[in-house]
């Protein structure tokens, strides 16, 4: 079965952190999309062998143009069997509304020769049919962006952290910090199993590298401290509503320290939550080369 969601409400609702937090859900979104398009979107649904089975479309009046054919076209959508068609709908009392404008100084779509006020009042007229046949209303007058989207996440997908990714990445320094890292952490304090000769070509995921690199006084309090800190601060991060985040450990090439203390913290991480947790090793030696010296 497909399903497809629609984003619709009042200009200046949060359509927008709607529509993006449902993507986040694993959703393909449209946003803006003309009314008149919606029953191309449903063929590509089902012309697409799966590939489009979460679909949803933020619809509102800057397709204005189009907007009188949207009930149509949703009933289109009705009969058909393989469509499950939900309609989200955002609304927020007017004086919110008219306040949210005067802070952006966006014009409001109907603003045509009449005041903010006026705009809105017409916009809910045009709107009640729609409202009307809605799944879920959401009024988002005393939401912050971040409730707003702890409602969606709930409402779609049973909570945030079903959505919550981390990524683990250990990398050398001397090839460059990565850019995307939310937190960055050096271990070339740590002994360094590049001048043990038969480890020098091997990585941290190699058992003998790993267990060396864990066998230290130093690693077991460094490591105790980290992971400490990482427990605490992703349950933080999931509610302040971020969906990923990179955790960068580095030592100078790449190749031992950084990369047994990434599995071991992707491993336990993986343990501890329910989340997606994934691993790149940027650096790790590749055929024919070491990267760890000094």
């Amino acid at each position: 079965m497909k399903n497809l969601i629609i984003i619709t409400g009042m200009s200046g609702s949060g359509k927008s952190v709607a529509l993006e937090a449902i993507e986040d859900t694993g959703y393909f979104c449209i946003d803006n999309l003309p009314p008149i398009l919606i029953p191309k979107v449903v063929e590509l649904m089902e012309s697409t062998d799966g590939k489009m089975n979460k679909v949803a479309l933020g619809i509102d009046l800057r397709g204005k143009e189009f907007f009188d054919v949207l009930i149509q076209k949703l009933e289109t959508v009705l009969i058909n069997e393989d469509i499950i068609l939900r309609i989200v709908f955002l609304d927020t009392d007017d004086e919110r509304l008219v306040a949210r404008y005067k802070e952006t100084r966006r014009s409001h779509p109907l603003n045509e020769g009449v005041s903010v006020l006026e705009a809105i009042k017409k916009e809910r007229e045009i709107l009640d049919d729609l409202k009307g046949r809605a799944s879920v209303i959401i009024d988002t007058t005393e939401l912050s962006p971040k409730e707003l989207r702890d409602r969606i996440f709930t409402l779609y997908s049973g909570g945030r952290e079903q959505f919550f990714a981390v990524n683990v990445l250990s990398f050398g320094f001397k090839h460059g910090v990565p850019i995307d890292a939310d937190l960055m952490f050096d271990v070339r304090f740590l002994p360094n199993p590049f001048y043990i000769p038969e480890y020098r070509p091997l990585t941290g995921l190699n058992q003998e590298v790993y267990d060396y690199v864990m066998k230290w006084q130093d690693t077991d309090t460094f490591y105790d401290k980290l992971y400490d800190m990482i427990k605490y601060l992703i349950p933080q991060y999931i509610k302040e509503g971020k969906s990923q985040l990179t955790i960068a450990i580095g030592c100078t090439g790449g190749q031992h320290r950084s990369v047994a203390l990434s599995r071991r913290l992707a491993k336990d991480l993986g343990e501890k939550f329910t989340f997606s947790v994934n691993t790149t090793h940027r650096d790790a030696r590749i055929e024919g080369t070491v990267n760890e010296k000094d």
